[in-house]
């Protein structure tokens, strides 16, 4: 009895067993599991005229600085600016002592009106003796002493007159006046400090800052890769009126306003291999300073029928070579190998492997593989509720 009891225990566990096993498998002849197609974000590739353009590091300079000097010498009586002001061409700065000058300028047209005394009556001198000597009564020699005598007087008329001159012009180097126009700096002397005539030191600076350059240097190496191909035609000049420049300040800001570039260094620096480009900005509220460090944006030229696309899209293959994925007519993956000029902004230049009408995926790389089928959205656009293989095919 006992036996026969443990029997049936032991078939019941068995055919449950079996019952439990046979709900895990699926009927046999069903369909297989479901496959979701990958969605990708797409754009169309377009061919477009395109700036090349490169960023270079430069300093700002003044368009025009001028060291304020004295032309002669004295006692400072007054400044007449404020420090860091604007000021025009011709404005008075400083005020020398002009009483010793203006004393010369008197003593100088004294010394004239007394020459011109003495030429009249040379004059009038000359002009008797000539008549005379006709009628033998003066001697030749009294006539030529008379005429040398008045050429003597012409000549001693005209040094009082530069004399005069001289100390007219001195008398007005007591006006230190501004020879530009700009900002003045800091002024190195006070009213009643004594000056001298071209001191080394500096009573004043002035800048012109607007407009204001900025150089940039450039390698002489990229400098040669753009003749070359501005020369074979692969880009074209940016403008008649010069290339336009932007630029960067040290904070990362945008300047609002457009600089053109205005010329390239006649001679590659030896040291360091690179040539001096200048650019021309308006500084109208004087946020550009001389000295201040920046990133000039430069149009070096323009590429007619330019393939670019985002840096996003460009993959590196177990090589390192660039590649990129783009959807064929029938919605299959296919990966090509591309050739990279420069980079534009957030753009690579691609030179080959790309033509217009390619559609290049965006968005969604990490989710396909070359061949696979995949479903196409605009780059950009959120996912849709995924589509299985055999749907994807019925609609296809």
């Amino acid at each position: 009895m006992p036996h026969r009891s443990f029997s049936k225990s032991w078939l019941a566990a068995a055919s449950v067993a079996v019952l439990l096993s046979a709900c895990g498998k699926p009927p046999a002849g069903g369909p297989p599991p479901t496959l979701a197609v990958p969605q990708v974000g797409v754009i169309t590739v377009q061919a477009q005229t395109l700036p090349i353009t490169r960023e270079l590091p430069g300093r700002v300079t003044a368009a025009m600085v001028s060291d304020v000097r004295p032309q002669v010498g004295g006692i400072i009586q007054r400044r007449t600016f404020t420090e860091g002001s604007l000021v025009k061409a011709g404005e008075l700065l400083y005020q020398i002592d002009p009483a010793t000058y203006q004393a010369s300028v008197d003593s100088a047209q004294a010394t004239l009106e007394r020459a011109e005394a003495t030429l009249a009556s040379a004059q009038l001198k000359a002009d008797r003796y000539r008549e005379l000597v006709k009628i033998k009564a003066v001697s030749q020699q009294d006539n030529d002493d008379a005429t040398a005598a008045l050429l003597q007087a012409r000549a001693d008329v005209a040094t009082a007159r530069a004399s005069l001159a001289t100390a007219r012009i001195n008398l007005a180097y007591t006006r230190v006046t501004a020879p530009i126009g700009g900002r003045v700096g800091r002024s190195s002397v006070s009213p009643g400090a004594l000056v001298t005539a071209s001191q080394a030191t500096a009573l004043a600076t002035v800048q012109q800052l607007d407009p204001i350059y900025v150089d940039v240097t450039q390698s002489s190496a990229a400098l040669l890769q753009l003749r070359r191909a501005l020369a074979a035609g692969q880009l074209k000049q940016a403008g008649s009126e010069g290339a336009k420049v932007e630029l960067l300040l040290e904070d990362g800001s945008h300047y609002p306003l457009t600089g053109t570039l205005k010329f390239s260094e006649v001679s590659v620096d030896e040291g360091s291999g690179a040539v001096t480009l200048r650019a021309e900005f308006p500084n109208p509220k004087g946020e550009l300073l001389p000295g201040m460090y920046a990133r000039a944006v430069v149009q070096q030229g323009l590429a007619d029928a330019a393939i670019a696309v985002p840096q996003r899209a460009i993959v590196r293959d177990s090589r390192g070579q660039p590649t990129a994925y783009v959807v064929t007519p029938d919605n299959k993956v296919e990966q090509r190998a591309l050739q990279l000029g420069q980079t534009v902004g957030e753009l690579w230049l691609v030179s080959a492997g790309l033509k217009s009408g390619d559609r290049l995926v965006l968005d969604g790389l990490q989710k396909i593989r070359p061949g696979q089928t995949v479903e196409v959205l605009p780059a950009g656009a959120g996912p849709t509720p995924p589509k299985s293989a055999a749907s994807a095919a019925v609609q296809s």
